[in-house]
């Protein structure tokens, strides 16, 4: 019985013993170093675009009877991309220069009757001229004299009334270019032309479609705006400026690196997501982009001389500005306050006060970490 007595003691010390190791045992932790030349990166997702991207249609309706380009092609500016059926208009133009002949004719018969109706008064003027002066001398009666001065009043009032028929035949002169211009013009928008240089991205339609004003034909794209927009997290976003550099990543080729530079930042932020938008344009990006491909972004917003960088999964309650990681003080571990700043694209945050003096911070605390527990610093994996 004695023996098994002391058997049972010697397990408890064992057991204590081993407990005492497991709980009380100094810690191999990892801390943080100071590193040199730290660049502060914010990362992105998004996809590639064009600036400027144009579904171009027709301004008028009609049936279409050709289409010269296809999805792919690369086209000129003003080079013809799709003809409408042009008989109708090209009636209706006919019409129009009928109308412009008409009266071209019409308004040279105007002329005619003006300068015959100027003719006509300048003769009634030397005759009442010639009878006011036989009255005056008695050789004529009066009555002649009157006769004479009513015949020039109603030559001046028929010169008047050629006159304006001559102007009314001008103004409708200037209808008829006016409607002539419009039924030219209507018909020119019966061919869609490329309103610049660009790539075709989409053919829409097929010839006999018949189509309505405004419906898209192409979709086109200037391939000299293609950029990158990606999405920040608005937590990080206050880092942004233009002008900044970054590397773009395209997820065809993920292991090439392309050299971008930011161009602008979205006004307006996404409500649901909370991220901020982003574009960039790119130095030496493939020519062959592909629209809608996805696309990670890394801008580089800065560099830090030195700067102490703890992984942001080490601290609890960070709200952004402040939050409490595991310190190697004296050989123990503690639990202390810190202040950050800037964030890095690996997870990770800038100490910028609140460090004790002689501190170091632990990287990624281990399993039994307590407050006041001994610790010793390992080497850095």
């Amino acid at each position: 019985m004695r023996r098994s007595w002391i058997l049972g003691a010697v397990a408890l010390v064992g057991l204590a013993a081993a407990g005492w190791f497991l709980t009380e045992r100094p810690l191999t932790v990892t801390v943080v170093a100071a590193e040199t030349g730290v660049p502060l990166r914010l990362y992105g997702l998004g996809s590639v675009e064009a600036r400027v991207l144009s579904r171009v249609g027709f301004e008028v309706g009609a049936a279409l009877v050709s289409v010269s380009a296809d999805a792919g092609d690369a086209v000129k500016a003003g080079q013809e991309l799709a003809a409408l059926h042009p008989a109708e208009q090209e009636a209706r133009v006919a019409r129009a220069q009928a109308a412009v002949a008409a009266n071209a004719a019409g308004q040279s018969k105007a002329d005619a009757a003006v300068a015959r109706a100027q003719a006509v008064l300048a003769q009634r003027i030397a005759a009442n001229d010639r009878q006011k002066e036989l009255a005056r001398q008695d050789v004529a009666s009066v009555q002649r004299a009157e006769e004479a001065l009513r015949d020039e009043d109603v030559a001046r009032a028929e010169l008047a009334l050629a006159e304006a028929d001559l102007a009314v035949i001008r103004a409708q002169g200037a209808d008829a270019a006016a409607a002539l211009q419009l039924e030219q013009t209507l018909l020119a928008h019966h061919r869609l032309v490329a309103p610049y240089d660009a790539v075709v991205v989409a053919r829409h339609v097929e010839p006999g479609t018949v189509v309505k004003a405004g419906d898209p034909i192409f979709t086109l794209i200037d391939p000299a705006t293609i950029w990158v927009q990606a999405f920040i997290d608005e937590e990080r976003a206050g880092q942004l400026a233009l002008g900044q550099e970054g590397v773009i990543r395209l997820r065809s080729q993920p292991a090439a690196e392309f050299h971008g530079t930011v161009a602008r930042i979205g006004l307006e932020s996404d409500r649901v997501n909370e991220e901020r938008r982003v574009w960039l344009t790119c130095s030496d990006c493939p020519e062959a982009m592909f629209l809608g491909e996805q696309a990670e972004v890394r801008i580089l917003t800065g560099i830090r001389d030195n700067a102490l960088m703890v992984p942001e999964v080490a601290i609890t309650g960070f709200d952004g500005f402040r939050g409490i990681v595991w310190l190697v003080q004296d050989g123990r571990l503690r639990r202390a306050e810190l202040t950050f700043g800037a964030r890095d694209d690996r997870g990770r945050v800038e100490v910028t006060g609140g460090l004790p003096e002689g501190a170091a911070i632990v990287a990624m605390p281990p399993k039994g970490a307590d407050e006041g527990r001994l610790a010793r610093i390992g080497d850095a994996p």
